[in-house]
């Protein structure tokens, strides 16, 4: 469920260059700018989903325990959401180009780290690097591509082939992530982003030096935010004393971050903005449609090779027609919202995927795949059919400066709806006690999932229409 404005970052008024850039010869390589910016894509995409393949390998290889493969899922989903929030402003400041080799360096790195980790706690620690490389690079890659076409029509073409990338390494990532688990081993998924990486920093040999713009860091406000998204997930995954422990730090800090946002002169996120329907509306929507969605994909990833007894590879291809559903879905949505109008193509979006939870409820271990199949055609079109159109929404809902503000913390919530997704699944999965797959466990899961869905649908749908015209939020 790739967007274009989903990813975008904020979008400053010029100032005069940096000296050290304005006297660098400005040569730069439109097609190396777009491809090293479509591989960074690409590779922080597939991590997502090849990885929740590749769990069952990891557990066998490592001795883990459920709670250990939310951790792995986890740790890179977090600290993506979390970090996404400064990733703009960091490239601002940095220049793009040398923001893209730094995320692209501490990339490979943390792939390096996890493909040689001798054990479960360095997996998930170099897991945690690899999600705030990921961060940086996501940002940073549009603005790659932005600066590197000067013609609109152009850089629209580049934007287009960048999401359709993005589409494509999605749908790929299931089987790339079964096919090398099985026949090579999990550890191959994190070392096959090494030549990608060595790959993107040779294209950008051939990028010029990017422009920095002062923009301002909200440090104080960034490490509430984290802390707030770690503890919430903590709690949820390990439970117990130490979780009611992590759930004080989650609430001491999301306190914490609404004072110093208050307070700030520049702050990561202008409470102002929350306090349009619109926006808020938005933000409630994206995380729960991440939810269900990268929860299915949890979900099934373990039903298939656990309970079904299936290889990695078969796991893999049975998301590729889910995959391909969503892309078309993406390119589709925005013309039927032209036509139609956008708060019924965002209410029917979710309505058809809390659909799909419900219809995945009497899957067992020997329902019919072609059955399965079927199934997953509305969690593959749902989603994908109310994310753009939201994301649309949301940037006319803000005033220009803060469109980049807004979309980052659109993708945040979004990854954190996805994150806390696996966390709770995860311990619903293992609720029996012995740490095997319960179907009972995804059951309740479906249903969660399917309600949250039902409720932010019929909660959009009011709020929305009752949404205020009278200007953009956060004036």
């Amino acid at each position: 469920m790739t967007t274009v404005a989903d990813r975008a970052r904020t979008r400053t008024q010029p100032v005069p260059e940096d000296p050290a850039v304005a006297s660098a010869p400005r040569r730069t390589n439109g097609t190396a700018a777009l491809l090293a910016a479509l591989l960074g894509f690409a590779v922080i995409t597939i991590d997502v989903s090849a990885v929740n393949i590749a769990l069952p390998g990891i557990r066998a290889d490592l001795h883990s325990g459920m709670t250990g493969l939310q951790w792995v899922a986890d740790a890179y989903t977090l600290m993506f959401a979390g970090l996404m929030l400064s990733a703009g402003a960091l490239s601002d400041r940095t220049g793009a180009r040398r923001a893209y080799v730094l995320g692209t360096a501490l990339f490979t790195f943390a792939s390096l780290a996890c493909a040689v980790a001798p054990g479960l706690g360095a997996l998930i620690a170099a897991r945690v690097v690899q999600g705030g490389a990921a961060a940086i690079l996501m940002p940073a890659s549009l603005a790659l591509i932005r600066e590197a076409y000067d013609d609109a029509r152009r850089r629209a073409r580049a934007i287009a082939l960048w999401t359709v990338g993005g589409s494509v390494s999605m749908a790929a990532g299931p089987v790339l992530g079964g096919v090398l688990t099985e026949h090579v081993g999990w550890r191959a998924v994190f070392f096959l982003n090494l030549p990608v990486g060595a790959a993107i920093l040779a294209l950008l040999t051939k990028v010029a030096p990017s422009l920095r713009r002062p923009a301002p860091l909200d440090i104080p406000g960034q490490i509430t935010a984290v802390l707030t998204l770690a503890g919430l997930t903590f709690a949820v995954i390990e439970g117990g004393t130490m979780g009611l422990a992590a759930l004080a730090v989650a609430v001491v800090s999301a306190l914490t971050f609404y004072v110093t946002e208050k307070r700030h002169r520049a702050p990561m996120v202008p409470l102002s903005m929350l306090r349009d329907r619109t926006v808020s509306a938005s933000l409630a929507i994206g995380f729960s449609v991440n939810a269900g969605f990268y929860g299915v994909v949890f979900l099934l990833g373990l039903y298939l090779q656990q309970l079904r007894g299936m290889s990695a590879t078969a796991a893999g291809l049975v998301f590729v027609p889910m995959a391909m559903l969503t892309t078309a879905a993406n390119l589709i949505s925005p013309h039927i919202a032209e036509r139609f109008g956008r708060r019924p193509v965002i209410v029917i979006g979710q309505l058809v995927l809390a659909l799909a939870m419900f219809a995945l409820l009497p899957l067992t271990a020997h329902t019919p795949i072609w059955l399965l199949l079927t199934l997953l055609v509305p969690t593959g079109i749902g989603g994908a059919f109310a994310i753009p159109a939201v994301t649309a929404m949301l940037m006319d809902a803000v005033p220009g400066p803060r469109v980049g503000t807004a979309s980052g913390l659109l993708n945040a919530l979004r990854q954190t709806g996805g994150a806390l997704a696996v966390a709770l699944f995860g311990s619903l999965l293992a609720a029996n006690g012995n740490d095997t797959f319960s179907l009972c466990g995804m059951r309740v899961s479906l249903v969660v999932a399917g309600v949250l869905l039902v409720a932010t649908a019929g909660a959009s749908g009011t709020l929305l229409r009752r949404s205020s015209t009278s200007g953009p939020a956060g004036d």
